[in-house]
């Protein structure tokens, strides 16, 4: 059906990106019909709780909270565990009401539609938050202010990807670090897997 485990609770989007960009898209997105939306918290961290109106208009209650951090040259994005036992109860409704008469489902069409939305919720949060770090330049990629490399030897401030230091001509294959393509974590050249995600390394 879904796969509620196919995002990672953490990303960092590297460029120009502040929390409250992130927070304004998420509040714009999110604080309509069945959700209502609050933003707690100020300067360099946010917190974001979506949540189902107290008395929903049909479905079940859930709630998800998303924390906006800022660090070097990006924002740091942890989302939380989303609480599922009011969509459950109310899938379970539907089920039950099903089960002794089959055109009761009809009655319960809205709830059934707002229920399924509210599975794809965590889904949703990081479409909205890719496609608005997206469209301020941000991304999973390193950051150009990041890209440059201190030699070891000399201290000379090295383009990303250069082999070799361009005063002293030390090798700096070892030193070149690298984002993991799938939650933009800052890695070295040398590791495999991700330490934040486990996502394998290319």
């Amino acid at each position: 059906m879904f796969d509620l485990n196919r995002r990672r609770p953490q990303r960092t989007f590297h460029g120009p990106i502040q929390p409250d960009d992130l927070g304004r898209a998420l509040i714009a997105e999110f604080d309509q019909g069945n959700l209502t939306t609050k933003q707690i918290g100020r300067g360099d961290h946010r917190v974001v709780q979506i949540a189902s109106r107290i008395i929903p208009a049909s479905g079940g209650r859930t709630a998800i909270t998303v924390h906006l951090s800022k660090v070097e040259d990006g924002v740091l994005v942890s989302i939380g565990q989303q609480a599922w036992m009011g969509i459950v109860a109310s899938l379970g409704i539907t089920t039950l009401a099903a089960l002794r008469n089959p055109l009761s489902l009809i009655a319960r069409l809205d709830d059934l539609a707002e229920d399924i939305a509210s599975l794809q919720l965590t889904e949703r949060v990081w479409d909205t938050l890719e496609r608005t770090a997206d469209n301020l330049g941000a991304s999973y990629e390193i950051s150009e202010r990041l890209r440059r490399l201190v030699c070891e030897y000399c201290y000379t401030a090295n383009p990303m990807g250069e082999p070799h230091c361009v005063a002293c001509g030390a090798p700096l294959g070892h030193v070149q670090p690298k984002t993991c393509h799938e939650c933009g974590f800052v890695v070295e050249a040398r590791m495999l897997t991700c330490p934040q995600c486990d996502s394998p390394l290319g």
